[in-house]
């Protein structure tokens, strides 16, 4: 039997809610024989600046380094508003990423049919939706220089980000995109802004360039990411895998996600490059939603997207594709009988906790497994 190292950082507000209903499940697999699994666990985000005056410590940087996996529920709050920007909460998640080297941000968009009815749009819009978005993670406005806000005197102040993007950066993402779409529906759309940005003219010429040379039997389309997040609200299923830089990827992905009535069911995958010796990967896991501070506490917020983090991890970590597709399956039979957490409630259908949500998925797991 196959043993795994994760590395669990429940971080703040509803994140060891759903961490713990992660748990269950992780247990659930390891009766079934799938694999042992070695969990140790961190800090990171508000409790670690409250512990160690840092939004992650470089001990709990080491142990998601040596971790087969990582997964993250959630950080930040409105108690960690005022603290310096430098160890804000969300520097622990950047520090993540970065030091880890995930470039590559998987989110998909699945819309569960029993959910159709809970978007804000159409059922017939998001009825069978399954979309993918690869964002670029480790790059562009989020992390380049000079990053500052200059004081210019006489009450006047200058904000700089900058956007920056090498070709190897856009060509590595763009392989992503391309070997996901072979196994998919086998079309990808880019979006950057290349006519009023730079970066976005060399992102689609090092696209257009890697498309032709490597990938000439994949559909590729070029949109502007204005465009295309309308688009993703006007008729979303003509997408398959979308492929863009870190800030528009940050913001279409969110708005994908609400295309299937909530964020609180969409996970996430952020991955490094394989290592030629090993075959591994390094990996981060976690849920879109944030840490709803409201509801911490209450037993309200909805496990399924980190559950579903932890199918990802199956998936692309530990190349159990099986086990991944039994635990869908459970999520969507779960709430096909009707069960509902707050965030997706709908007339008619059972409202349950966060936990009674992920002992019903672990009893579907226990029946999918019989």
């Amino acid at each position: 039997m196959p043993s795994y190292h994760l590395f669990l950082l429940p971080g703040d507000g509803i994140g060891p809610e759903v961490m713990a209903e992660v748990e269950k499940v992780i247990h659930a697999f390891e009766s079934d024989g799938l694999a042992t699994f070695e969990i140790e666990k961190g800090l990171v985000g508000g409790c670690a600046y409250d512990a160690h005056g840092a939004a992650i410590s470089d001990a709990d940087m080491a142990r998601a380094e040596a971790a087969d996996a990582v997964l993250l529920a959630a950080v930040g709050g409105p108690k960690w508003a005022s603290v310096p920007y430098e160890v804000r909460p969300e520097a622990g998640l950047l520090r993540l990423r970065k030091d880890l080297g995930l470039y590559a941000n998987l989110r998909p968009a699945v819309c569960y049919p029993a959910l159709a009815s809970a978007s804000s749009l159409k059922p017939e819009v998001v009825e069978g939706l399954d979309i993918m978005i690869v964002r670029e993670l480790t790059g562009g406005v989020y992390f380049g220089e000079p990053k500052e806000i200059v004081d210019l005197g006489n009450g006047q102040k200058r904000a700089i980000d900058t956007q920056v993007y090498d070709t190897y950066e856009i060509e590595r993402i763009g392989r992503v995109a391309f070997d996901l779409a072979r196994k998919r529906g086998n079309k990808v759309t880019s979006a950057e802004k290349h006519n009023v940005m730079k970066s976005g003219v060399l992102w689609k010429d090092v696209i257009t360039a890697l498309h032709k040379r490597e990938y000439a039997d994949v559909q590729l389309e070029h949109q502007l990411a204005d465009a295309l997040g309308m688009q993703l609200v006007r008729w979303p299923k003509q997408f398959d895998v979308i492929v863009t830089d870190n800030l528009f990827g940050d913001m279409l992905s969110d708005v994908a996600a609400m295309l299937t009535g909530s964020l609180g069911m969409l996970p996430s995958a952020s991955l490094g490059d394989q290592n030629p010796k090993t075959g591994k990967r390094k990996a981060m896991y976690e849920p879109v939603h944030g840490s709803a501070p409201d509801i911490a506490g209450k037993g309200a917020a909805n496990p399924i997207a980190m559950i579903a983090s932890f199918g990802m991890a199956l998936r692309y970590s530990f190349g159990a594709g099986a086990a991944a597709d039994r635990l869908d399956a459970a999520i969507a039979s779960v709430l096909a009988d009707g069960f509902r957490t707050a965030d997706i409630k709908s007339d008619g259908c059972t409202l349950v906790s966060t936990m009674a949500m992920g002992d019903a998925i672990v009893s579907a797991l226990g029946k999918s497994a019989a």
